[in-house]
């Protein structure tokens, strides 16, 4: 390697891209070795259902930067290669050129590992038939689509996130879907009384939901044909498993690097695992949640950007930290923005915290103005403190950044009292004036 340092990082979609490029920006003078898997790097997979579709025409459109952007700044991308072993003791990986068909020893001075997470295969009969599928890839949203094109009847296991999202995506092919859910309610991060209100909608849009029922095989001769359940059985000629993801830490484990939160990859601050010289980030590691300062797994994008970035900064010497997250989350089902961030009564309640509850059904703007909507705010609170624990929003509209608000407040750890004194902005057209989330808070202010 001569006398410039080189960095490795393991993975190229978010976290990885983020560590590769800060790095390269804050040190120009270090050899940086981008490392990835698929034949796709750097691309938005949360637009993946939106591709399948139809709404983003082409799966080009997902893609942030190119690995010719990134060579041009001077990192050098390899997709189509795999890292089958970290010798961490010589600081040296084994890699597989998946084109070439040949492994090649490859030395680092530093080591990101970003390699994300794998959906969950549960250990029942009948998934390895084709016309089962699972999404977490460019590649796996572009075979998706086009057995999408080719379905008569689909059925979606777990009412997820991504579950609903692609409930949507398939009932705009004019396709039956059928949710398959082994809990009692769609949306298990939201509470029960705001999920149903998201069960209300998907059951208006046409899609068949089975709460309470889980898999027990996939059937077919040759290709998926039925999905049998504890209690149903539904014909299915596409079956798409949505029921979790898990920290992708096989080659981490191997390399005698320690997990943590969620069987997830742990990390201080800096992303340092406790391996010299190797650092975590994104979809594979743990982060804190910063309302309870508890270390947590919580796999999302925007979190991954934001690790990988002070992966890259560390690596190139800025001792930068990343303080963890409050768990802000939002989803568009079919004519619903449905939204969360901090705790749930539920998790406030698990953890033996006494809460208080406000729960309000108001509007998202003046009620005079046209076009308005019913907006539902729930507030937790902590009873003894004051202190805001979490907030869910459902709504036709204004839900998606007003949880913005809210999760700034946890941040800034204020009470319910510090938010009926907040200063918002009123138009009759965007909000009434005592908007959704204060007429909330001055309704938690009352509960003591």
């Amino acid at each position: 390697m001569g006398n410039k340092k080189r960095l490795v990082v393991i993975g190229a979609v978010a976290a990885g891209t983020s560590a590769a490029a800060k790095a390269k920006r804050v040190d120009p003078e270090r050899e940086v070795v981008l490392l990835e898997r698929d034949a796709h790097i750097s691309y938005g997979a949360c637009g993946l259902p939106y591709l399948i579709g139809g709404v983003i025409p082409r799966a080009e459109d997902l893609i942030a930067r190119s690995p010719e952007e990134f060579r041009s700044q001077g990192i050098d991308v390899r997709t189509r290669h795999e890292v089958l072993e970290i010798d961490a003791a010589n600081k040296r990986l084994r890699v597989a050129d998946l084109t070439a068909a040949q492994d090649y020893p490859l030395p680092y001075d530093d080591l990101v590992i970003a390699t994300g997470a794998v959906s969950f295969r549960p250990p029942v009969p009948g998934l390895e038939l084709p016309g089962v599928y699972t999404l977490r890839t460019l590649s796996d949203g572009v075979a998706l689509r086009e057995a999408t094109a080719r379905a008569k009847n689909v059925v979606i296991i777990g009412g997820g996130y991504i579950g609903l999202e692609m409930a949507e995506a398939f009932r705009a092919h004019g396709l039956p879907v059928t949710i398959v859910e082994m809990s009692p309610q769609l949306m298990v991060n939201v509470d029960e009384d705001m999920s149903k209100l998201v069960l209300a909608e998907v059951e208006r849009q046409g899609v068949r939901v089975l709460l309470n029922d889980g898999l027990v095989r996939c059937e077919g001769a040759g290709q998926v044909e039925k999905v049998v359940t504890q209690h149903n059985e539904v014909l299915a000629d596409l079956v798409l498993l949505s029921i979790g993801v898990r920290p992708n830490t096989a080659l981490a484990v191997k390399a005698g690097v320690s997990l943590g939160a969620g069987k997830a990859i742990a990390v201080d601050a800096h992303m340092r695992t406790n391996v010299e010289g190797i650092y975590a980030a994104g979809d594979c590691a743990e982060t804190v949640q910063q309302v309870t300062g508890e270390k947590t797994y919580i796999p999302l994008g925007t979190t991954a950007n934001k690790q990988g970035r002070v992966a890259g900064a560390n690596v190139a010497g800025m001792g930068c930290e990343f303080e963890g997250v409050v768990g802000t989350a939002v989803a568009k089902v079919f004519d619903l923005q449905v939204a969360r961030t901090g705790l749930t009564e539920r998790e406030a309640t698990s953890k033996g915290l006494a809460v208080s509850v406000a729960a309000v059904h108001t509007s998202d703007h003046a009620g005079y103005y046209p076009g308005n909507t019913r907006l539902d705010v729930k507030l937790i609170v902590e009873r003894a403190s004051r202190r805001l624990l979490g907030a869910q929003m459902v709504g036709a509209q204004g839900a998606a950044k007003r949880i913005d608000v809210l999760a700034a407040a946890l941040y800034a750890k204020m009470t319910v009292d510090d938010l009926t004194r907040l200063d918002y902005s009123y138009a009759p057209a965007y909000a009434a004036v005592w908007d959704a989330t204060l007429v909330a808070a001055n309704v938690a202010g009352k509960c003591k």
